[in-house]
């Protein structure tokens, strides 16, 4: 079996991508044999308000070429909503272009984004209605919608949990989740994205929340991982891990 080296661009203040990620490889080298390591290039990133997300979006070109020296065969761009505050299909234009710059930089890598995971997953599971839960304040949540919404998603319901300081969004206690998703009206929803947002704690959450809605349940966490596996044709199925990674 073979040794994968995986890229994460992830926001300075993040400490949740890495280490969910991690165990869901963890998880897929359980079964499959395959051996994973994650390397991190990180973006300033202290308040989630979209003047800071613009100012990170900015620093993509030099964490691509960092991870590039890597040598990584795979990049993950692990912010969903500094990508989604650019505009709508914003992930459109940024994953190719920083696949450039890592092949300017001598080391070719697929990019992949959260947020072009979490949209191309919701449309491959052939959902067109999900509820969404996000630990931002409810203006960046209107642009989660808004973005799903180019691409004929509906969004039929959202809780925004309001926090804007992202170290408190990674101390958020996955346990809470299952309350927060009573708060859902799902009559009409297809699918549930239990964590529209990277640094939002919630592996630990997502099979028993499945199990207890009846519904397809994924996150960005669930959905980058399924992408980066793809990116290094691998099989993205793991145990545990909702409807994204099935």
């Amino acid at each position: 079996m073979s040794l994968h080296r995986l890229g994460l661009i992830v926001p300075s203040s993040n400490t949740t991508m890495e280490t969910e990620i991690p165990e869901l490889l963890s998880r897929h080298a359980a079964t499959s044999g395959e051996r994973f390591t994650t390397h991190s290039s990180r973006a300033v990133l202290h308040t989630v308000d979209p003047e800071s997300l613009h100012r990170m979006v900015g620093e993509g070109d030099r964490c691509a070429a960092e991870l590039a020296d890597a040598h990584v065969a795979a990049i993950g761009y692990a912010c969903l909503i500094a990508l989604m505050a650019e505009g709508p299909r914003a992930h459109e234009r940024i994953e190719p272009h920083l696949a450039e710059v890592t092949a300017g930089n001598n080391s070719p890598a697929p990019v992949v984004s959260s947020a072009g995971a979490l949209v191309r997953t919701i449309l491959e599971l052939g959902l067109s209605r999900v509820a969404i839960v996000t630990p931002y304040l409810p203006e960046l949540t209107e642009m989660v919608i808004r973005y799903l919404g180019a691409y004929d998603v509906e969004v039929v319901d959202s809780v925004s949990l309001g926090v804007p300081n992202n170290i408190a969004v990674g101390n958020l206690d996955p346990a809470d989740l299952p309350g927060h998703v009573e708060r859902l009206d799902l009559s009409r929803a297809e699918g549930l994205v239990l964590s529209a947002c990277v640094q939002m704690p919630s592996l630990p959450a997502v099979d028993p929340v499945e199990r207890k809605v009846g519904l397809p349940v994924l996150t960005a966490a669930t959905s980058t991982t399924r992408e980066l596996l793809r990116a290094i044709d691998l099989q993205p199925a793991v145990r545990g891990a909702g409807a994204a990674l099935a």
